[in-house]
């Protein structure tokens, strides 16, 4: 990390865990664990449990996000929700193009985009979210895979935009499995985003973008992979629902 050029960032993504009540007990055990953290700490959690986890954490330090939007303000778009319904119940943050979204509803990096542009006109901020499948890594084109993604999802985000906009580097063969990507190889990857933005836009603004690491960080393995200059934080799954382990996170990106 290097926080003198940009904001570290523990995001929990709950996925689909967690009634409202049970939010409001995590979330309420969380709070006091990172009330002196030294980062940005957020809770992504389902949409019904938003406004719960919103009121759990008044007054406290942690942000609350959404795990997904629409990119069209109103419609007939059954089961979406919009970004003005997420901003309208304090929402921050939303989660964009988890490789979950991409696996099994058909997120494309065109959808991806829609609802990053969208996100950020509303004044949301985007945790955009790239990587490749363990074939593609395997292939060695995982920067192939890479510089397509930034590019194509991040499509016509101004310079200006990309302040608001975090980028989470997710090895898709690391989501959920156990498996991990060695600091080395989080630090190469993340890195190599960084260089890409900078092509697209400047050096300046891709030193201010914050690029988390998103494959099974956990209490075990957050300090060496957030010891790394281009690792700014984590987007956090499994650990996140235990207030114990996402409060050790928390203050390894606090150090």
């Amino acid at each position: 990390m290097d926080k003198a050029k940009r904001t570290a960032i523990i995001a929990g993504n709950w996925k689909m865990n967690k009634t409202p009540k049970e939010a409001t007990a995590l979330l309420k055990e969380i709070a006091p664990l990172v009330a002196d953290a030294d980062c940005e700490v957020i809770a992504c959690v389902p949409y019904v449990d938003l406004a719960a986890a919103i009121e759990a954490t008044a007054g406290t330090n942690v942000k609350i996000g959404a795990e997904n939007c629409h990119w069209a303000e109103s419609g007939a778009f059954t089961g979406e929700i919009s970004t003005g319904m997420l901003k309208e119940v304090g929402v921050e943050y939303v989660v964009l193009g988890h490789s979950e979204r991409r696996q099994y509803f058909g997120e494309t990096d065109e959808t991806v985009n829609k609802r990053t542009k969208a996100a950020l006109a509303a004044g949301l901020k985007p945790i955009v979210c790239v990587g490749e499948l363990l074939w593609e890594r395997e292939c060695n084109i995982t920067e192939e895979v890479i510089a397509r993604q930034i590019k194509l999802d991040l499509w016509d985000v101004t310079a200006e935009e990309l302040k608001n906009v975090v980028i989470a580097y997710e090895p898709v063969w690391a989501i959920g499995t156990g498996k991990t990507a060695t600091a080395d190889q989080a630090e190469e990857v993340c890195a190599f985003i960084r260089a890409q933005l900078a092509k697209l836009y400047d050096q300046d603004a891709a030193d201010a973008v914050t690029i988390q690491y998103g494959g099974s960080m956990n209490d075990k393995n957050a300090d060496e992979l957030l010891s790394k200059v281009n690792v700014d934080g984590g987007l956090i799954g499994g650990a996140s629902l235990v207030a114990e382990k996402f409060a050790a996170i928390v203050k390894a990106a606090s150090k």
